[in-house]
């Protein structure tokens, strides 16, 4: 949960001689890798099977020229950026599938990475937020037009900001992750729960960055804030709602809310040098509490491929709200928009996420009816890039070189 989605990094954050956290979202934050780690035992993964009852062959239907260009370009981001492990699933239909695992789920063991480990998914869990606040308004609980200050008290300038703003990062608000007090709270003790209200109270002592709707800025503290509204408004907390109105009825198996550090096995352990040495260190059972409504969930590689889908497409949502999510505006990078927790970065529709040891991709063209999902266990950049970023673009210049997923290094 380290880098905003496309802002660069604040003045504060810059001072810190370790690492800056936040939530993931696309751009990149200009920490240098530490000690990166070499490819280890690459092993291709197996085909399985979803909730609906369909079965993937790793390879269906790709021709074995292709299969080994796609083997050869991840093989090699992963030599590049010192990837531990990583799982990748590409489906498009009547072209075929391509679900593959390498490198190592541990480390310590040498435990091969496979496609069917859980991985924490951070940032992504933002499309699972916006579709629960989205259903309410499906419900008529909640106007996308309604200020922050009818649900939350408290909220600086919560007159003037509406709940559209906080979904589409244009609220002003500062990210609490960027505050230096609550990155040193959280690096001193990983394990440590916070609560969305500690959360909020490291965002509130810092002015508003800008007037609401003047710019893209993407803030954790916009989430938190979502969350807050959807538990007032639902009656029940956003995890049992999460669960019970966006988990169940996409039929996802292997995707949840965690109430605390909890890491439903199997699972691959994750790498980060978000340390206050920079050293490398194992992630796997940090508390992701402090992403919460913003970036705390886990699943796995089959769930994200039906959820890219759903998510790109509304499934869950009445057409005219889905409209309103994917009415993308732009946020000061080339081909890159954001909706209401969704990204379109040039044509290809869905999310990023990263938080410390854990990076993912899930995504899906609508033009191809295509999906691509990626999943790895480090977050330690490459010359300023997202190893996630790395891995998609390399993967697309590949299968849709008229759609490449890009976004630039923070140098």
């Amino acid at each position: 949960m380290r880098r905003p989605f496309l802002s660069r990094r604040s003045v504060a954050a810059r001072t810190l001689a370790a690492a800056t956290l936040a939530v993931a979202g696309i751009l990149p934050v200009a920490i240098a890798p530490a000690h990166a780690s070499p490819l280890v035992g690459v092993v291709a993964g197996t085909g399985t099977g979803t909730g609906g009852g369909d079965h993937d062959c790793p390879t269906d239907g790709l021709s074995p020229e292709l299969q080994t260009r796609l083997d050869e370009a991840v093989q090699q981001v992963m030599r590049e950026a010192g990837i531990p492990g990583v799982q990748v699933g590409v489906w498009m239909p009547g072209k075929g599938n391509y679900v593959r695992a390498f490198g190592v789920a541990d480390k310590d063991t040498g435990e091969p990475m496979t496609d069917k480990l859980n991985m924490r998914i951070g940032s992504e869990t933002k499309t699972f937020t916006a579709t629960a606040v989205l259903e309410l308004v499906d419900d008529g609980l909640v106007g996308l037009d309604d200020p922050i200050s009818k649900y939350i008290d408290g909220v600086p300038n919560g007159d003037h900001i509406a709940l559209r703003d906080l979904l589409d990062m244009r609220s002003g608000l500062f990210s609490y992750s960027a505050d230096d007090d609550f990155i040193t709270a959280f690096l001193n003790d990983p394990n440590r729960p916070f609560t969305p209200e500690e959360l909020l109270a490291y965002a509130f002592k810092h002015p508003n960055q800008f007037p609401p709707g003047a710019q893209f800025q993407y803030s954790n503290t916009n989430y938190i804030l979502l969350g807050l509204v959807v538990e007032k408004m639902s009656g029940e907390s956003l995890r049992s709602f999460i669960h019970r109105r966006v988990i169940r009825p996409s039929h996802l198996k292997h995707t949840l809310f965690p109430q605390g550090a909890e890491f439903p096995e199997p699972y691959a352990h994750g790498y980060t040098n978000q340390t206050p040495t920079g050293e490398i260190a194992d992630t796997t059972h940090w508390n992701p509490s402090w992403g919460w409504a913003a970036g705390a969930m886990i699943s796995d590689l089959q769930d994200l491929k039906r959820w890219a889908k759903d998510v790109a497409t509304g499934t869950l949502l009445k057409p005219a709200t889905q409209a309103e999510r994917l009415n993308v505006l732009p946020t000061g990078l080339p081909g890159a928009g954001y909706g209401l927790g969704i990204f379109n970065i040039n044509g290809w529709i869905g999310h990023n996420g990263s938080l410390p040891g854990y990076e993912s991709l899930t995504i899906y063209l609508p033009e191809e009816d295509a999906t691509l999902v990626v999943l790895l266990n480090t977050d330690v950049l490459y010359q300023g890039y997202e190893p996630s970023t790395l891995v998609g673009k390399a993967i697309t210049n590949i299968i849709t070189p008229d759609h490449i997923y890009d976004i630039p290094p923070q140098r």
